[in-house]
């Protein structure tokens, strides 16, 4: 194959978190390969790499990721300088590519198969990871003074659960499936809504807007939700509408922590060989 392996990074997941560092270290210059499942879930699907699963292709802030389903895809997708991304959950794709570095960006909260030795540098994001052990390094993911912090050594902080307060509201702003079933969505997102403004429906069940504000994301129409799962996040905030098609600050600082982290690891395993 003609993929220069030599500047090839695969991260698991395209989710809005994952996709801030996947558009950072495509427009630093590495080649960028996604590895995800074949029907995953986002809320903020107008930044997330991920909806290329359904619609084949997507863009945020002007950058291309195209569905693959072979390596010849891939290979073209790169030589177009289009970011590919593929299903495989088990990133079987490493039996026949050899990155410089493997990414972790899945943000299940538990590690699901990464290890260490899977490429000359291993990076995940935020907790289920121990540093030096399951991976060489760990992104901490948690608001706060820490958000980004490169962790060598063990843990990044355990999931409170908790949302982040956005314009004074913390966990008023996020929705959770009321119950079970397809989920048939009446909003978009960007829409301006009022506190309990019916925005979806599962089954029966009407979803209601739980604080007035702009509907910042929304799980997929049609897709098949379990009580409890979060589905729709609200921003409180009526003038920030732009946002809902933009990187978050979030998403933002954790990609700076990656490209820093994978030069960072350049560097020393660079110097090791003298």
């Amino acid at each position: 194959m003609k993929i220069n392996l030599d500047n090839l990074i695969i991260v698991r997941g395209g989710g809005d978190i994952a996709s801030g560092t996947i558009h950072k270290l495509y427009r630093s210059g590495f080649s960028v390969i996604v590895l995800e499942i074949e029907a995953p879930t986002a809320i903020r699907r107008k930044v997330a790499f991920s909806e290329a699963m359904y619609d084949g292709m997507a863009e945020v802030e002007g950058v291309i990721c195209q569905k693959a389903n072979n390596l010849e895809e891939i290979e073209s997708l790169l030589l177009e300088l289009r970011i590919p991304i593929i299903q495989d959950e088990t990133c079987e794709i490493l039996n026949q590519l050899k990155p410089i570095a493997l990414v972790d960006a899945i943000l299940a909260k538990k590690n699901l198969g990464t290890k260490i030795n899977m490429a000359p540098i291993t990076i995940a994001l935020g907790p289920g990871f121990e540093a030096g052990v399951d991976v060489d390094l760990v992104i901490e993911t948690q608001r706060g003074h820490d958000l980004g912090r490169i962790i060598g050594k063990g843990f990044a902080q355990k999931n409170t659960g908790i949302p982040g307060i956005i314009g004074g509201y913390g966990k008023e702003r996020v929705i959770h499936s009321p119950a079970d079933g397809r989920i048939h969505n009446i909003c978009k997102i960007s829409d301006e809504v009022t506190k309990d403004q019916v925005i979806a429906t599962i089954g029966n069940v009407k979803v209601k807007a739980t604080i007035d504000g702009i509907l910042r994301g929304i799980i997929r129409d049609n897709y098949p939700v379990e009580k409890g799962l979060k589905i729709a996040d609200i921003d409180p905030r009526l003038n920030e509408k732009k946002n809902c098609f933009t990187i978050s600050d979030k998403a933002r600082c954790i990609a700076g922590s990656v490209l820093e982290a994978i030069l960072l690891l350049q560097r020393e395993k660079s110097n090791d060989l003298f």
